[in-house]
């Protein structure tokens, strides 16, 4: 994937807005290999300003709860991946796509796996401390982490037959916490 400068898109989402050319031309005159990636930055930019175009310094980890919520509320609403990162305040549509095809390959355990390597702990820098306690220790903390991917897969399905009992009260109720949550986000 290229990587685009944050001055080369903010000149992409103002030269679109003159209105002399469409996604596509502006796509092919400045070589963007999708002209999807200027609808992207240009409804960043309309909704959080440049704020929602500028690169971010440290990628930011969402919590499975909130993954869920997410894909709970694209699939309820039927909205597209781009309307729901907008509703969450999420400037990279495409996260939203890989973590509903995580979801469907792996359920909500997948959400919670986290990418790239992991960082090197304590216990394994002193491989030669109690080899037998690591394992207990492995295996309690496995049946702990499934004992919360349950809490959470009930948590969601608890909230996905609310939603079945009365689509309109939920998407209202919940309405503003999730317009809040993007304020804050983009504060």
């Amino acid at each position: 994937m290229t990587k685009y400068s944050d001055e080369f898109k903010i000149m992409v989402v103002q030269e679109y807005q003159e209105g002399k050319l469409g996604y596509q031309r502006l796509a092919k005159k400045h070589g963007v290999k999708s002209h999807k990636q200027i609808i992207n930055w240009v409804k960043n930019y309309e909704k959080f300003g440049t704020e929602g175009i500028l690169k971010k310094q440290q990628k930011k980890t969402y919590s499975v709860q909130f993954k869920l919520d997410v894909l709970s509320f694209m699939k309820r609403t039927g909205s597209s991946v781009r309307e729901t990162a907008l509703q969450f305040g999420l400037t990279n549509p495409p996260m939203i796509t890989a973590w509903k095809k995580t979801f469907l390959d792996g359920g909500a355990e997948a959400l919670d796996r986290s990418k790239g390597r992991p960082p090197m702990s304590d216990k394994a820098k002193n491989r030669s401390n109690k080899h037998s306690d690591e394992k207990e220790m492995t295996y309690e903390q496995q049946l702990e982490r499934e004992n919360e991917l349950l809490r959470l897969e009930i948590e969601y399905l608890k909230k996905l037959r609310a939603f079945q009992m009365d689509p309109d009260d939920y998407l209202e109720k919940h309405k503003q916490r999730y317009h809040s949550n993007s304020k804050k986000r983009s504060d």
